[in-house]
């Protein structure tokens, strides 16, 4: 082929290619304008702003803001709105309601810390724990009605005797005493000056036999009932949690449903005090019964002392035990043991309950009162202190006054949760 005829047929072929690159530019561009008006079609008919919603953003400390987003024109504008001081007013309840809480869980807190330290106290001081404080750290603290505590001396065998003979519980009674109305019932003592003398093995004999001890990590003498009453109520909280912790001395005659009945009306208080209430002279001359060395600290001479409860019996709630407990080492210690309990709460919000049929007389006052359908909870001699010759006459005061068993037996103390629980 001649160089005319490659040249011809080259022409040929560059106008077919021209040709067809015209026509693709025609139909790209085709396609663009059809693609743009379906899109604007298609825009048109399915854009639609959705509703505007409230977006709560986290606000500067110290304001409260919201932002809304409002649709116009297709346009999205800001709003910024303050929100009124009086809406808050309506998060004040509940946020008093919070504060209560947090208390009371606080609370809580103080008092089971307060039974471990308790605890551990008597670890190391190597005084044995109960087996009721043994099982209480491995199970779970079991809810108690109250724990009576009898003070009781090395010199007191035959009151402890005449006690039991009485209205004290023995044995098996006094075990179901404690599981079904969960009323703990124990004689307290500590030790002798001289540790594991004859003193000391006679109440580990006694107890061996009866069961009915509590020992105190503390070394026995008149002189020492106010130190005696604190380590009393805070071992008996570490080892106990009950709703009321009782003090009563081993010459006084006690009806325990009645006393469990007087109580259970003040269960709702957080923190109560019952006796009999008195406010006797503070006596600063020496050598007479119920000195007070510190007689300066209440003021001038003839001066009375604030309103406690008389020694032979009173009860205090569980907030009050836990609170000696927490302060034992700095509540200061008055000569009288009741003075020094009653100063212990004078500055505390404390509820002041005076029942005189905590200190009824013996026969005939007890028992004109039962007649009368007033049962009293406790009775004693006041020429005595306690129920003069209890020994002998504390078996005609129980026939004469006593509310007679079936009463303790027929009588319920503890909430039903509890009754649930502990039977578990």
């Amino acid at each position: 082929m001649s160089f005319k005829t490659r040249a011809a047929g080259g022409g040929i072929a560059t106008g077919e290619s021209s040709c067809r690159s015209y026509l693709s530019k025609k139909w790209t561009l085709f396609l663009c304008l059809g693609s743009f008006c379906f899109g604007l079609f298609f825009t048109d008919r399915m854009w639609t702003m959705p509703e505007a919603k409230e977006i709560i953003r986290p606000a500067a400390p110290g304001k409260g803001q919201k932002l809304n987003l409002v649709s116009f024109d297709c346009t999205t504008k800001t709003v910024t709105e303050r929100r009124d001081p009086l809406d808050s007013l309506g998060d004040v309840p509940s946020t008093q309601h919070a504060i209560q809480t947090l208390d009371k869980t606080i609370s809580n807190l103080e008092m089971e810390l307060a039974a471990a330290r308790a605890a551990q106290e008597s670890i190391l001081n190597g005084s044995p724990l109960s087996e009721n404080l043994k099982s209480s750290e491995l199970t779970g603290r079991r809810k108690y009605f109250m724990v009576v505590g009898i003070n009781t001396a090395f010199s007191s065998r035959k009151r402890r005797d005449s006690v039991r003979a009485t209205w004290m519980p023995q044995g098996d009674r006094r075990r179901r005493l404690e599981e079904e109305k969960g009323i703990i019932i124990r004689f307290v003592i500590g030790h002798s000056a001289t540790s594991g003398g004859i003193l000391d093995r006679a109440i580990e004999a006694e107890d061996k036999k009866h069961q009915d001890f509590m020992r105190l990590d503390h070394v026995e003498g008149y002189l020492e009932l106010s130190a005696k009453t604190k380590i009393y109520f805070a071992t008996a909280v570490a080892m106990w949690d009950a709703d009321f912790y009782v003090k009563v001395d081993d010459d006084v005659h006690v009806n325990i449903a009645t006393l469990g009945n007087t109580l259970i009306r003040h269960r709702s208080k957080p923190r109560v005090y019952i006796g009999c209430m008195k406010s006797g002279p503070v006596l600063a001359q020496k050598g007479v019964r119920y000195h007070e060395p510190e007689y300066w600290k209440f003021g001038d001479p003839g001066n009375k002392y604030f309103r406690h409860a008389t020694g032979q019996i009173y009860a205090i709630s569980k907030d009050l035990a836990t609170y000696i407990s927490i302060n034992q080492h700095v509540l200061h210690r008055y000569a009288n043991e009741d003075v020094s309990l009653g100063a212990w709460f004078i500055g505390l919000d404390v509820d002041h309950i005076d029942d005189r049929r905590l200190c009824c007389g013996t026969p005939p006052d007890c028992e004109w009162k039962a007649q009368a359908g007033n049962l009293c909870v406790a009775s004693f001699d006041w020429s005595c202190s306690g129920i003069c010759k209890s020994v002998d006459k504390i078996r005609e005061v129980h026939h004469r006054c006593g509310e007679g068993e079936n009463v303790l037996w027929n009588s319920t103390f503890l909430k039903p949760q509890h009754q649930l629980l502990n039977s578990i």
